[in-house]
């Protein structure tokens, strides 16, 4: 596997530039750019089914360049291509005025806008407006180009990045580029992934411009990338003589009266992902509202502060899962301060068992994994008002670095945050994944994968990648609209058999 760097945009401009300084061809480097961008455009075309209709939205930079490169071999391979840019010649880059030149004696067809009105799209949009180094606000002709361009709800790919985004911060002053996908050269920019930037970048499409990988080395990370192109093979071989208890045996105390289903959810993801058995020890309350529950489901209910029969099955049980469903009261924060005291298991930790946890638990399993979204972390760390991502992201960091735990960070995209390491950016899923019980499937296949031996940090990457999947191919068959959590479940299978 292939580390992705998760980088700033001025560190990625910089770097290049000292390649250059080193002996690279800057034009080189963009006729392989171009040469990616075209190979993307055409697999969208083509998985679309779409015409073969092109329009390129091209500003003063490289980006510019490398849309008109792409232009002019498309025109060769019998594609309609229309330009509008929104400067003179002699305002643009060398390699940009080189370009543009070779597009229009290709016989490409380029109008100079003075107007919004000029502006007439079709086909797909491929945006080269502006580039990486953009901060600010897109105002003017600039920004009405861009709202227009989005309202034509025509698909758009983004060279690099979406015109109008800073790829620094993620910050969004103005109007930006909506991209159905974002074609980013070299490595993706921090940008994508914090404040608003993951609502604009779409689809994340690599290309290697052919910049030598010793510059790659040199450059500061904020983190890593998670996605089809360097996911880790983690699962373990299963074992033809493997007995039930040897494939995985999950504890899990989850649910309530009023809330039986994230029980229910997190159970069945566990063994929809692996594990050979599972025993929920559930309240006694909860007996109706689990009798019609799933025919594998051993459940054994806890008797007030009795919790033997829990403590006989944790001699054998190769990891726990507490919170989903659980809701707060004082027998579930005795229950959790007493189990989490008493038993190394590997542990995963979810919803109402987070804060309890987080406030008052001062022993606890060694291997420990925590699935909190956003506000639940932010009770974790005792924040009243809200902060920017980036410093977010670094007091969880230093709440793992503290507990010794990991964290995966619910979300789109989620973080992985490990000790130790930099953070795990799962950029994949569906939008429709923001649903009730979404979370309780993602803790029992995590559960699950602790139980085969997984490490925490092991678990916990492979499990995000695994419910990302899951989400995108029910959402195929579903739509987003539609998604519900069970939904998750019926594709797992799907996913552990790919």
């Amino acid at each position: 596997m292939s580390v992705i760097k998760i980088t700033a945009a001025k560190e990625m401009a910089r770097v290049e530039r000292l390649s250059i300084e080193e002996g690279a061809c800057d034009e080189k480097y963009m006729l392989d750019a171009a040469a990616g961008i075209e190979d993307a455009l055409i697999d969208f075309i083509s998985k679309q089914n779409l015409e073969k209709e092109i329009t390129l939205l091209v500003g003063k930079g490289n980006n510019g360049g490398d849309a008109y490169v792409v232009g002019t071999s498309l025109l060769k391979k019998g594609f309609s291509v229309l330009a509008f840019c929104v400067c003179y010649a002699k305002e643009c880059s060398k390699l940009n005025q080189k370009h543009r030149e070779n597009f229009t004696q290709s016989g490409g067809k380029l109008h100079e806008l003075t107007s919004i009105d000029e502006l007439k799209l079709k086909g797909v949009i491929l945006d080269g407006l502006l580039g990486t180094g953009f901060q600010g606000k897109a105002e003017g002709l600039l920004g009405a180009i861009i709202t227009k361009a989005n309202e034509s709800k025509l698909p758009i790919l983004a060279i690099d990045i979406p015109s109008g985004l800073d790829g620094n911060t993620g910050v969004v002053n103005g109007p930006v580029i909506n991209a159905k996908e974002t074609i980013y050269l070299g490595l993706p920019k921090v940008g994508f992934f914090i404040e608003d930037g993951f609502n604009h970048v779409g689809k994340l499409t690599r290309v290697d411009f052919g910049m030598d990988p010793k510059y790659y080395e040199m450059m500061k990370s904020f983190g890593n990338l998670l996605d089809d192109e360097n996911f880790p093979k983690n699962l373990p071989e299963i074992k033809r003589s493997q007995h039930k208890y040897e494939a995985g045996y999950v504890l899990a105390i989850a649910g309530s009266k009023n809330m039986p289903g994230a029980a229910l959810l997190c159970t069945l993801a566990a063994l929809r992902s692996g594990a050979g058995i599972i025993r929920l020890f559930h309240r006694e309350e909860m007996h109706e509202e689990l009798a019609n529950s799933f025919e594998e489901l051993i459940k054994t209910p806890l008797q007030g502060a009795d919790y033997e029969p829990f403590y006989k099955e944790v001699k054998r049980a190769k990891s726990l899962l507490i919170g989903p469903g659980c809701g707060k009261s004082d027998e579930f924060e005795h229950l959790l301060i007493d189990v989490l005291s008493k038993v190394d298991l590997p542990t995963i930790l979810d919803a109402d068992a987070l804060e309890i946890f987080a406030k008052k638990a001062k022993k606890y399993p060694k291997d420990l994994v925590l699935t909190p979204h956003k506000g639940e972390m932010a009770q974790c760390l005792g924040l009243k008002n809200k902060c920017k991502d980036e410093e977010f992201l670094a007091k969880a960091q230093a709440f793992a670095e503290a507990k010794k735990v990991v964290i995966i960070l619910k979300g789109a995209p989620t973080f992985v945050i490990v000790e130790g390491e930099l953070p795990t950016v799962m950029p994949m899923g569906d939008p429709g994944m923001a649903t009730a019980g979404s979370g309780d499937v993602l803790s029992g296949v995590v559960a699950a994968l602790l139980a085969m031996g997984l490490s925490p940090s092991k678990a916990a990457i492979t499990a995000v990648y695994i419910h990302a999947k899951a989400g995108e191919l029910a959402a195929k068959e579903k739509g987003s609209y539609s998604l519900i959590a069970s939904d998750l479940i019926e594709k797992l299978p799907v996913v552990l058999k790919d």
